[in-house]
């Protein structure tokens, strides 16, 4: 259990790090972009990416990793 928390911790950090490290302008734009929008959307967008996270990961548990 412990491997796997760690595997997607570091997944997470590795698409993270690539984003950053290869469009750092486009990450600026993006934060200018969430900013401009409504507390409620951004909320609504935040629960959408979690609810598509935990989807992504009970599909991936359920393939077999």
């Amino acid at each position: 259990m412990i491997g796997i928390a760690l595997l997607a911790i570091g997944l997470v950090l590795i698409i993270e790090g690539l984003v950053y490290a290869l469009a750092p302008s486009l990450v600026e734009q993006l934060l200018e972009a969430l900013r401009a929008l409504p507390e409620e959307q951004r909320r609504m967008l935040g629960l959408a990416a979690l609810a598509l996270g935990v989807f992504l990961v009970w599909l991936a548990k359920s393939l077999g990793a």
